[in-house]
């Protein structure tokens, strides 16, 4: 029998409230102090910065063990595992382009305004940004120090040696005397990324606080101009997941027996709870059921293209994030050029694998993708404003990815149980 003192203590209100719900009141608040307090509150913009300061500091840990820990845990292998990895790269690579279109024509950032850099600091992160074409994807492939890249907040040479540590792994674990070796290697990194999630979430905590200052700062100093064309972003992301779920349709109908009437049918429960939960791991057990039990998929296919797949595959994601340093960039009156945005394209792919089971992922890469084009972090906090919502509608376009990558693989013939197509049963 279980006594009342044995139940867990109820948590207390402050933490029952949706994370989303105190971005919406840090939104409100500094809507309201910015207008009522004008250029003093630029000040607060500090704290703003410290939260950030605090998130870079654990982004790159984070990345390389969430790096690492895919590509050592990924069950990949033979004609399938070549499939699947075609299916992922190519899938993330044309969100990135639809993405990257998308802000170019439309172009959400400008007319905002926002207060550039002074010019020094511009003039700085100019000559940096030219100088990384070439030395973030040639000269810094072999980093000088283990320690370098973490100390200097290396993005991209981080995620280089997590993918040479995860590769090496793979190949030592071949080995009956070190497979038990590599074992204790995965669960330390595992408790090192369980370590950082911790004190993400104490960060976290604060990020409501962020965003209530650089709110409360930019309305203060630019008014509300420079915040309404976050609505012209809001539409252009919606119209940009929108194409890359065409795309999914376009190559499902090439490629698979799946009709796209069953497909949605099937998968409704996956993309509902995506879209409610905003998180692709904590649906990834509905997108299997659905897509095995419901879509009517093999076993083997079903399993490979969500449990590998999803944890792999972050197409939304990918878009995203180089859409919304882009629409910075443009709200800041920055150019960047087609190196600037190759460089997008490469740290956008690696941000959406790294962001695989993280909680607020968009928070952590999208600071990756924004050092590696050396764009200003103090306006993050402004895109936690929408990402609230876009995060629900890019999530249900990752599990609509991995259900359409999962049917692909299951090729153009449907399972057979007694002679009969499946759809016959």
């Amino acid at each position: 029998m279980i006594t009342p003192d044995a139940l867990p203590a109820p948590l207390p209100w402050w933490r029952r409230f949706p994370f989303f719900g105190w971005i919406i009141a840090g939104l409100v608040l500094g809507l309201v102090a910015g207008k009522i307090f004008g250029e003093k509150m630029t000040e607060w913009k500090i704290v703003s910065s410290m939260v950030l300061q605090g998130l870079q500091l654990l982004a790159t840990p984070l990345i390389f063990v969430a790096v690492t820990l895919s590509l050592l845990r990924a069950v990949i292998s033979g004609r399938s595992g070549m499939k699947l990895g075609w299916l992922l790269i190519t899938n993330t690579l044309m969100a990135i382009i639809i993405g990257l279109v998308v802000v170019n024509v439309l172009r959400p950032g400008d007319g905002a305004a926002l207060t550039p850099p002074s010019e020094a600091d511009h003039a700085k992160m100019e000559s940096k940004r030219e100088f990384s074409i070439v030395d973030d994807l040639i000269r810094k492939l072999i980093p000088k120090s283990v320690a370098g890249p973490f100390v200097e907040n290396d993005i991209l040479a981080v995620v280089i040696m997590a993918l040479a540590v995860g590769f090496a792994l793979r190949a030592v674990r071949r080995h009956p005397e070190h497979a038990a070796g590599v074992v204790v290697v995965e669960q330390l990194l595992d408790t090192v990324f369980q370590i950082v999630l911790k004190l993400l979430h104490g960060i976290f905590f604060f990020v409501p606080l962020a965003v209530f200052c650089v709110v409360a700062a930019v309305v203060g100093k630019e008014g509300f101009a420079a915040l309404a064309r976050f609505g012209y972003f809001v539409i252009a992301v919606l119209m940009a997941l929108a194409l890359q779920a065409t795309f999914y349709l376009a190559r499902l109908r090439l490629g698979s027996w799946v009709p796209p009437g069953r497909f949605f049918k099937g998968g409704a429960d996956a993309l509902v709870m995506a879209f409610s939960t905003a998180s692709s791991t904590a649906t990834l057990p509905v997108t299997y059921e659905c897509a095995r039990g419901k879509i009517g998929l093999r076993e083997a296919n079903a399993r490979l293209g969500t449990m590998v797949g999803g944890n792999l595959n972050n197409d939304g994601t990918a878009l995203y994030e180089a859409m919304a340093a882009l629409f910075i960039a443009q709200a800041l009156g920055m150019h960047l050029g087609l190196g600037q945005q190759l460089i997008i394209v490469v740290m956008a792919v690696i941000a959406s694998v790294g962001a695989a089971g993280i909680p607020e992922a968009g928070l952590v890469t999208m600071m990756a993708v924004f050092s590696a084009t050396k764009l200003p972090l103090d306006y993050i906090p402004l895109l936690l404003t929408v990402d609230w919502f876009l995060d629900r509608c890019r999530t249900a376009i990752n599990v609509m990815g991995d259900l359409t990558v999962s049917s692909i693989l299951d090729g153009k013939t449907p399972e057979t149980a007694g002679g009969l197509p499946v759809e016959e049963i």
